[in-house]
């Protein structure tokens, strides 16, 4: 029998609650997917600040549907709700994805045959690991919004203000898995870290993302444009997109929208239900 999972929860509490005052820590032991949870929670009206952890998920989910497979120590699995009210949503998976990947390895490796996998990412919301054994996926960054009517903002001028509450949902391969089934190949933790398991990855995810959406409220995507550039894996590459143009990736704009000069022209890709697939691997 598997020894069970000590969570850093405490030390995640004391870091993130004078950021985010009523914020808690929930780890459960199985539940069908923790954005689902959240996103359950904020429509009833609960909409306090919380970091949901599982260990399993029976119906974890990614962008567009797709789903996100999960064994109890082989993946991480958390979503982090919060009310947030941004002049402009633009680019927000990207700036997780920049917090995430940072926090994971906050230096980038050179490239070579010898050096340890370097965290990327590919628009518009996964993180990829490169070096010389290719693109493999490490994870995904799921973010979902619901509105609610914060009480206290109601008003006889206003009658009721809408703000919203976003729930960060992050899912990343810790352990080796199969790729089975997998239109890619998947990487994990251990390339970038041996050893590194998922309480220690969370503790080091979870604080600097806080800090971060607090920071995105204020000013933006655009700030973090230049840290998401230093690991676009599509900068460069031949890109062919889900409705069938191809081009070449040149990053991304202050707003988060993918660049991608096709034969009528550089075209801004902002809808998420564009998917993007490289055709073309940069040699290492």
């Amino acid at each position: 029998m598997n020894a069970p999972i000590r969570w850093p929860a405490e030390a995640i509490w004391e870091a993130v609650s004078p950021l985010l005052p009523g914020f808690t820590v929930e780890v459960l032991p199985t539940i069908d997917s923790t954005n689902t949870e959240l996103m359950r929670r904020a429509r009833a009206g609960r909409c306090d600040p919380t970091l949901l952890v599982a260990e399993q998920q029976t119906a974890g989910r990614g962008r567009l549907g797709r789903v996100w497979q999960s064994d109890v120590g082989a993946s991480l699995m958390m979503s982090l709700g919060l009310p947030l009210a941004p002049k402009d949503w633009s680019g927000l998976s990207l700036a997780v994805g920049v917090s995430v990947a940072e926090s994971l390895q906050p230096v980038l490796p050179p490239l070579g045959a010898n050096q340890p996998a370097r965290v990327g990412l590919k628009w518009p919301n996964d993180l990829w690991l490169g070096g010389a054994a290719g693109d493999r996926k490490l994870g995904g960054i799921l973010v979902e919004t619901a509105s609610f009517v914060a009480p206290q903002a109601i008003s006889a001028q206003t009658g009721a203000a809408t703000t919203r509450y976003v729930v960060v949902g992050i899912g990343i391969n810790v352990l080796p898995r199969s790729a089975e089934g997998m239109s890619m190949p998947p990487g994990s933790l251990q390339d970038v870290e041996p050893g590194l398991d998922a309480p220690t990855a969370l503790l080091r995810i979870v604080p600097p993302l806080a800090a971060m959406l607090q920071a995105f409220e204020g000013y933006g995507f655009a700030p973090m444009q230049p840290r998401f550039a230093a690991r676009d894996v599509l900068q460069g590459r031949a890109v062919t997109l889900s409705d069938g143009h191809t081009g070449t990736a040149h990053g991304v704009g202050d707003d988060g929208a993918l660049l991608v000069h096709t034969a009528g022209g550089m075209q801004a890709i902002t809808s998420s239900e564009i998917s993007v697939r490289p055709s073309a691997v940069p040699p290492v």
